[in-house]
């Protein structure tokens, strides 16, 4: 099955990236085509012993047999380290146990995107992955033929064994050094997905060994020869900045080494760069140098800083207000508009129209943030957890005056991401105390700093009006105000798009001093719920069945030339009645009450179903049914993992999860008053695939934000209560559970 896809890797950047070294075919992919590779398999042989240069995002074929990929992407914890090799073994067929995987540095001659975030990464990189491979195994296949003097279509191969119609053998390690002098071949025969035997098949993910052990493998277990600790008092609350300073008690304090403060070169770069400028504060900061964490942390209580206002600080309660009055207002930016929704809304017989509201909401990442950095006259040297090594790399070249190609930076696996780790103000952070202090050095943040000085996902206001006439949904206009959304990325052209003839999506932003950005399925995150809890308060105003709205729209969709619509109504259909039949939707028993939802994001259709009991008075969230179509699934047990991840923490946080803020300041700095999902909470997760040969789509983002609506049509069946704002406990209506299920 050959691929006409435009991402097929060229010859001439195939020939441009192998060479011999040490002895072996290194076969190099451009990562602008191959998104995101990684993986790592413990070998059965030594690789220390073996005579290998420096690589980017290669194949590396030893004299032995042995085979190494760089995985040249961050490793969040979304797996691609694992499946993405997958792919490269499946085409270069050779036994999963013999390959070996090594994290590659920031390297951006060789690679590009090397990006965690957007689940794009198996999706970007599919064909070129594959290309890789096979490219690989014919040049080795030629090899072995030419030595043989047979024709390479009488040999066959299979784990990394040639084989001539005779019966003779060659391993790929003895025939490495001759293939490695072939011309590259143009096009070369893909397998076909039956004969997958790695793709498809539960592969263990491969830094588990060091993940369960403990063994250094996260930014907070990096070291270097001379390193010191850093940790940095912060403004009180956004909108402050540094007046003076007391650090007599914090300098006669155990270990400590030095006080510092920093912000001269953040607010240089800050005046060059303006995209960055509201994810860090432009203050100074008092940094205290010290032995060991726990003695900076200690020493950094004993600081007394003096603070004054600077810009005004804010509370939820003026948030509130001021979101809810863009709704009313009129400075809206149009994202789409099809039809005419006014002349459709004065000609509607009926008109729903509703509100909905999320709050801000920190990360939380069980790995604090950190990083390391040696700033040096030769070079500067960066190591820790960031999702994006080539912005931060460039930033710290700008701010330090220095050129790109002297900054050196580690990848580091990451204890949780979410989006937090795509802005890295604790790169620059560190990166401007070595600068000054002239030692390596590694900022450390508490849990407090995490949450107090955090960058979170923006608080913000849908509202959703639809008209209907003769029976029909003829109008839909969905608007939003939110929270620092410059960007105004709420989705346009996601269900119902393309099925409503009338259609307008409309966005209003305020910008505030409280840093936001990213987090876990922007946008789509609460928007899911708050478009699907609608739909089926929508079908209830028609006095239609939910699920027949949902595939009546969709039918509006199919055969459409606009080009705008990014889903696909036929593998939505799919999902939808997957679910209904996998979730016995309307076949339960007494007592358990069901929610459905369908949803699309990050390229992959989803529908969930949530079933919801009253234990004690009170509904739990006791099973999510979810379906997912994301194509070709590479990892089963990495999809499984991600799947169940994201329903959990979409039901979690929409059920309790909730930042306010007041004068400025986070009300929580940890999780004694931050409310997350427990143990006891989780729901069970049922989870199954659309079997199909469509290329791999996203999965670490796409079933988070389904879960909230699904639970949200749940407890309303469960209580006869519309949740109209998150989190759910916070809803009074929530407990307002009849007397007939307080009974039963």
């Amino acid at each position: 099955m050959s691929s006409n896809n435009s991402h097929i890797l060229s010859r001439r950047a195939f020939i441009r990236n192998s060479s011999l070294a040490g002895g072996g075919l290194v076969i190099g992919f451009n990562l602008f085509q191959a998104c995101k590779p990684k993986v790592i398999a413990e070998p059965a042989i030594d690789l220390s012993t073996l005579d290998y240069n420096d690589f980017n995002a290669f194949i590396k074929i030893a004299d032995n047999g042995a085979v190494t990929i760089f995985s040249p992407n961050p490793e969040i914890g979304q797996g691609v380290k694992t499946s993405m090799p997958m792919i490269i073994a499946e085409e270069l067929d050779v036994a999963w146990k013999d390959v070996y995987v090594e994290q590659g540095i920031l390297d951006t001659e060789n690679y590009t995107r090397q990006v965690a975030g957007g689940s794009q990464s198996i999706r970007q990189g599919w064909d070129a992955l594959r290309q890789t491979g096979a490219k690989a195994r014919h040049m080795l296949v030629s090899a072995a033929a030419s030595r043989w003097g047979v024709d390479p279509s009488e040999c066959t191969v299979s784990d990394g064994v040639i084989t001539n119609a005779a019966g003779e053998t060659l391993g790929y390690g003895e025939v490495v050094n001759e293939a490695a002098l072939l011309e590259v071949p143009e096009e070369v025969e893909l397998k076909h997905p039956k004969d997958y035997k790695i793709m498809g098949k539960d592969a263990t993910n491969v830094d588990i060994e060091k993940i369960t052990s403990g063994k250094p493998l996260f930014g907070l277990d990096y070291k270097a020869d001379g390193m010191v600790y850093a940790a940095v008092v912060r403004p009180p609350s956004f909108g402050h900045k540094l007046v003076s300073y007391d650090d007599s008690e914090a300098k006669g304090m155990p270990g400590v080494i030095d006080v510092v403060t920093i912000g001269e070169k953040v607010r240089s770069l800050l005046a060059e760069d303006p995209g960055f400028s509201s994810k860090i504060s432009s203050s100074d900061k008092v940094v205290v140098i010290a032995e060991t964490t726990w003695q900076a942390f200690k020493a950094k209580e004993a600081i007394k800083a003096t603070w004054e206002e600077e810009t005004p600080m804010e509370s939820t309660e003026q948030h509130d207000e001021i979101l809810t009055a863009l709704l009313d207002g009129n400075d809206f930016n149009t994202m789409r508009s099809d039809g005419n929704v006014k002349k459709a809304f004065a000609e509607a017989d009926q008109v729903l129209e509703r509100t909905y509201e999320s709050p801000f909401l920190p990360h939380n990442c069980m790995e604090p943030m950190n990083f390391f950095a040696n700033v040096t006259e030769e070079k500067v040297h960066l190591a820790g957890p960031i999702q994006t090594p080539a912005w931060k790399a460039g930033l710290v070249a700008k701010m330090l005056g220095r050129e790109e190609k002297d900054i050196h930076l580690e990848m580091t696996r990451m204890g949780g991401g979410f989006g937090r780790r795509l802005y890295g103000d604790f790169v620059i952070e560190a990166s401007e105390i070595s600068d000054k202090i002239k030692k390596p050095v590694k900022v450390v943040y508490t849990r407090e700093d995490d949450m107090e000085d955090g960058i979170y996902r923006m608080a913000i206001k849908y509202r959703i009006k639809a008209g209907v006439k003769d029976g029909k949904l003829t109008a839909y206009h969905l608007k939003e105000a939110a929270v620092n959304d410059n960007m105004y990325g709420l989705i346009p052209n996601f269900f119902p798009a393309g099925a409503v003839e009338n259609y307008q999506v409309d966005a209003a932003s305020y910008d505030s001093n409280i840093t936001t950005g990213a987090w876990r399925a922007p946008y789509t995150n609460f928007l899911a719920y708050a478009e699907q809890s609608f739909f089926d308060e929508l079908a209830e105003m028609m006095e239609v069945d939910k699920i027949q709205l949902r595939l009546d729209l969709l039918q509006n969709v199919k055969g459409t030339t606009d080009e705008r619509i990014q889903y696909s109504p036929e593998r939505m259909e799919e999902v939808i009645k997957l679910a209904v039949e996998k979730s016995g939707w309307g076949t339960k028993p007494a007592g358990v009450h069901q929610g459905f939802v369908n949803y699309y994001c990050h390229n992959t259709h989803v529908a969930e179903v949530a079933d919801v009991e009253i234990e004690n008075g009170e509904p739990v969230v006791k099973k999510i049914t979810c379906v997912v179509d994301c194509g070709i699934v590479v990892n089963p047990t990495g999809a499984l993992n991600q799947i169940e991840g994201g329903v959990i923490d979409g039901v979690g946080h929409s059920m309790y999860g909730e930042l306010q803020f007041k004068d400025g300041k986070p009300t929580s700095n940890n999780f004694d008053g931050y409310r997350l999902i427990r143990m006891k909470e989780a729901p069970v997760v049922e989870t199954y695939f659309v079997e199909n040969e469509h290329t791999p789509t996203g999965l670490g983002e796409p079933t988070l934000p389904p879960a909230g609506g699904a639970v949200a049509n749940a407890l309303k069946a469960a209580t006869g209560n519309r949740l109209y704002k998150q989190p759910f406990i916070k809803s009074p209506e929530l407990l307002k559970v009849p007397e007939k299920e307080i009974i039963g």
